[in-house]
């Protein structure tokens, strides 16, 4: 198994025999990054997760968040320079993962980012998965990051398997039966985050 950098050595990984690959595996909350050639996998309900590499180097990886509030009616016309606890807690978990990258070698001016999740995967709840989208695509536009691919929204939760070396992502829609089981660790999640909410500033170098 590769090394992983330093910081990550508490992210489980182990050897994947469908992709013929060593990938970790990142909670709700995590993220991961490497300069391997592995992979990193999440399944997604409401949640985002931002695959970001440097095209150059293929140094990159993935996060998985959700804004932390509880009404869609504050989220859905957020922008990312808005300063409440939603929105930092969002732009904490993408600068982080940006950070992280460029600190081990990756170059801003090669960063490209594929998106995933945002699913309204329960029917007549609040759409929590389309703040979600509205918060990482306006934070990337204001950031000027490049989107080269996305599977965002509709009703279906997702399992993600990204390559930073190669920049290859894999996704499956799952089927319904799943969608308990997710729901119940992303309120989990939520529920995390409402108890320790992120401190501090974080900004891009």
């Amino acid at each position: 198994m590769p090394p992983p950098l330093p910081g990550f050595e508490h992210v489980r990984r182990s050897w994947n025999n469908q992709f013929q690959s060593y990938a970790a595996r990142i909670l709700p909350g995590e993220f991961y990054v490497t300069r391997q050639k592995e992979g990193v996998a999440t399944t997604l309900g409401s949640c985002i997760s931002a695959c970001i590499r440097d095209r150059v180097t293929g140094i990159g990886g993935m996060n998985h968040f959700m804004l932390p509030a509880t009404e869609v009616s504050d989220l859905a016309s957020m922008k990312a320079v808005n300063l409440s606890d939603a929105t930092r807690f969002g732009n904490y978990a993408m600068e982080h993962l940006i950070n992280e990258i460029m600190r081990n070698g990756g170059r801003r001016q090669n960063l490209e980012v594929k998106l995933f999740g945002g699913g309204r995967i329960i029917s007549g709840m609040t759409d929590v998965g389309l703040a979600n989208i509205t918060f990482v695509r306006d934070y990337l536009d204001i950031e000027s990051l490049p989107v080269v691919a996305e599977d965002v929204g509709d009703i279906f939760p997702r399992m993600v398997m990204f390559f930073p070396a190669t920049g290859v992502a894999k996704v499956k829609r799952l089927r319904s039966l799943h969608n308990n089981v997710i729901l119940d660790e992303e309120r989990r999640y939520i529920d995390s985050i409402k108890k320790q909410p992120v401190s501090g500033e974080v900004e891009l170098f």
